[in-house]
């Protein structure tokens, strides 16, 4: 938690005394220009003026006391005091109280350029709901919004950092506030701000957001692992207490000079770390935790020499991330051993300035300017590089809001994996990255004739996961293409954005007659195996702004257009019921079942618990981007984006229309029967259920029939299903194994 925020300084009317809280800010910023500090304070306070409240800045608003406690935050951060200043007006000029302009006047220009940049960050709804910008007919104005801030992020990263604190205030303040507003602030948060701020380093601001987030998300979950951390505090403290002396007088003996403190355990790390290990709370070994600073690398290494003759070391558990630091920069040795009584402890050994670089990331670049080293300079710049990349790609290829918005979710996601170029250098990846993202990350042309993979010295498929510590090897043939199976979603051959816009870029490239059959290839295979009939192609390409029907096949063959895209637009022309009952997925049921749906399908956003009821013109299915409609005594009709009557009410009653989204929860079932046609081999049904098991989509019926004739093997299958991405992706999985000749949708239901 943030030290200086506790409280500000009052005098004996419980007014802030302005003159001991700068004193307090001068302790962690250097004020320069002190008048300026006060003649900011008058200018927001003169903002808040109202008939009866007086304009002296000793009279505090709401506005005004977020704004102090944005500076609190930022001082602990040790940024600068423009930083400062810019973060106490950004509330009032946000709010439309104060001008933009006056700011500029009264304090130039770099002050009023990071209030507007700040302001920028707004746009992040943008990359949290790309579908809201398409349904407001914006995607094109919205992708240059999200592109501005980018830019305005890595020309000047004061602009997150404000942003980070004026989050951090808001979640904080959401306390007191209706469940659906602390939710929908802790998912921004913890989706976005979170991650961010791990992505820059700042370690404290990170875990503050992630365990506000984490108690208003899942609240059963962090009341039990607070209740567990409270049961157990007064021994847990004495036992720190303990440890602590005896580890400080080894070290004195060893001639160690160190700082050794208890360290506290992060409720949401807690939970997290139960999740991913399987294991239950007393079974973790960092609940009791120690941390030993130091003052140089060489006293790391002996500190740890120290713990491990002083107690014994539990295997697998020590991690050197002095040699091989984070991708954020993060350094430290950690290790767990069984201390005293038997029980065990985690200690991290790091020295001073590994300390300020895990507890304040960039923030550091402020605290040792003017007297930086070059590696200190550098890992500045490196915690910048990964936000210019995808500035860098998006400007190259050209990807709308909702490609940014994946590599933007991407890359600030913080769990990462690391694996070993031939050479040895180490290449991040998201987690579910495959051989040919690797291959895209190291270079567009190894990407473009990637032909094959090997991790550790053995050939894989390229649509392999990658795990951490594995070596990749990238096999090439100067005459190789990339393959349109790579574009396809349900094959899982990429999983980054970046390496899905490259093999775009390529194909965009290519003859236009080629794409143009491809593309129809493409749609046709696509419509045939999810069992979409009677669909006029013409009216689908006018549908999705094409003007004919070659011109919807070559975006298809370049990849421009994905296979969600084509299949939401088709289910959309389908409006009879005979045809609904071919072709739309939620009416095609078994007689002897129906959908199974639970609460919570859809969240209205700011409003409540309303009646929902599903769009006939365009049915929509849970993955779809939505929007809402309140309709007159019928509660909130849910379109799809999409949807062209959505957009015309976008017109016409464009205040009518509410941001909705699916519910957590999977909203439905369906049982749905598929064909498959094969060649007969051994193994083959085995090899058909572990697909439909790794999907965890649940067999319901199974016939088997031989064409002996032909040693042709037919099966018919019906599962239970919750989507129709979910079908697509099934089927593609089960074409794709060896002597099977068809995998579609049964027409005979």
């Amino acid at each position: 938690m943030v030290k200086v925020r506790e409280d500000h300084p009052v005098d004996s009317e419980g007014r802030v005394d302005l003159q001991s809280w700068l004193g307090r800010l001068k302790r962690h910023v250097n004020l320069s220009d002190e008048q300026a500090m006060i003649a900011a304070c008058d200018m927001a306070v003169a903002a808040e003026k109202s008939p009866g409240n007086p304009s002296s800045w000793s009279q505090m608003t709401s506005t005004f006391n977020i704004g102090m406690e944005m500076m609190d935050i930022l001082a602990e951060l040790r940024l600068d005091q423009a930083s400062l200043i810019a973060a106490l007006l950004y509330r009032p000029v946000r709010e439309q109280k104060l001008a933009l302009i006056d700011v500029r006047e009264r304090f130039g220009d770099e002050i009023a350029e990071l209030v507007k940049g700040v302001l920028g960050m707004a746009v992040i709804g943008a990359i949290q709901n790309p579908a809201r910008a398409q349904v407001l007919g914006q995607q094109q104005d919205q992708l240059d919004k999200v592109r501005k801030m980018l830019v305005s992020i890595v020309d000047d990263v004061r602009v997150a950092l404000i942003k980070l604190a004026e989050r951090t205030c808001a979640i904080r303040a959401v306390k007191g506030a209706d469940r659906e507003r602390r939710q929908r602030v802790a998912r921004e948060v913890f989706e976005i701000y979170a991650p961010l701020a791990h992505r820059l380093g700042i370690g404290y601001i990170k875990w503050e957001l992630e365990d506000l987030a984490f108690r208003y998300l899942k609240p059963q979950d962090y009341k039990k692992i607070a209740k567990w951390l409270d049961e157990k505090r007064l021994d847990r403290e004495q036992y720190i207490y303990d440890a602590i002396k005896h580890l400080q007088v080894e070290l004195q003996t060893t001639g160690i000079e160190a700082d050794v403190n208890g360290r506290v355990k992060h409720i949401y790390s807690i939970w997290r770390k139960m999740r991913s290990k399987g294991v239950e709370f007393r079974n973790l070994y960092d609940i009791r935790a120690l941390r030993i600073l130091v003052c140089d690398v060489r006293d790391c290494y002996a500190s740890l020499g120290v713990v491990h003759s002083l107690w014994n070391h539990i295997p697998k558990e020590f991690d050197d991330y002095i040699a091989t630091p984070k991708e954020n920069g993060y350094q430290s040795l950690h290790t767990a051993v069984i201390g005293p009584a038997g029980k065990t402890l985690e200690v991290q050994i790091r020295t001073y300035a590994m300390h300020d670089e895990a507890e304040l990331g960039v923030c550091a670049h402020w605290k040792y300017k003017g007297v930086a080293t070059k590696t200190e300079t550098d890992s500045y710049e490196e915690k910048l590089n990964w936000l210019r990349q995808v500035l860098e790609w998006q400007e190259e290829i050209g990807e709308g809001v909702e490609g940014l918005a994946d590599q933007w979710k991407l890359d600030v996601e913080p769990d990462r994996v690391y694996v070993f170029t031939k050479d040895g250098h180490v290449v991040d990846l998201p987690v579910g990255a495959t051989p040919v993202d690797f291959a895209y990350r190291v270079h567009t042309e190894v990407g473009n004739r990637c032909r094959g993979a090997k991790v550790g010295g053995r050939i894989v498929p390229l649509n392999y996961t990658l795990k951490t510590g594995a070596q990749i090897e990238i096999l090439t043939a100067s005459n190789a293409v990339p393959s349109r199976d790579w574009l396809n979603q349900n094959l899982g051959y990429i999983k980054t954005s970046r390496a899905r816009a490259k093999i775009v870029s390529w194909f965009r490239k290519q003859n236009q007659g080629s794409n143009i059959e491809a593309g129809r290839r493409f749609v046709e295979a696509e419509l045939k195996r999810l069992d979409i009939n009677k669909v006029d192609l013409l009216a689908l390409a006018k549908t999705m702004n094409f003007h004919a029907e070659d011109d919807l096949f070559a975006a298809c063959g370049a990849g421009d257009i994905r296979s969600r895209q084509v299949v939401n637009a088709a289910q959309s022309q389908i409006e009879s019921k005979e045809s609904k009952e071919s072709a739309v997925f939620e009416l095609r049921t078994l007689p002897s079942s129906q959908p199974h749906r639970k609460e919570g399908d859809v969240t209205i956003h700011g409003v409540g618990n309303l009646l929902t009821q599903m769009a006939g013109c365009c049915h929509p299915l849970p993955g779809d981007p939505i929007i809402g409609y309140i309709t007159v005594g019928r509660g909130v009709t849910i379109h799809r984006a999409d949807c062209g009557n959505a957009l015309q009410l976008q017109e016409q009653e464009s205040d009518r229309l509410i941001e909705v989204s699916w519910g957590e929860d999977k909203q439905y079932t369906y049982p749905v029967e598929i064909h498959i046609l094969a060649y007969d081999r051994s193994g083959l049904l085995r090899d058909v259920t572990v697909v439909l098991a790794n999907e965890q989509a649940n067999v319901l019926d199974l016939n088997i029939q031989m064409l002996k004739n032909d040693n042709i093997a037919k099966i018919l299958l019906t599962i239970e299903i919750a989507t129709l991405n979910d079908l697509g992706r099934i089927l593609a999985k089960i074409h794709q194994l060896a002597n099977v000749i068809e995998a579609r949708r049964n027409r005979k239901v």
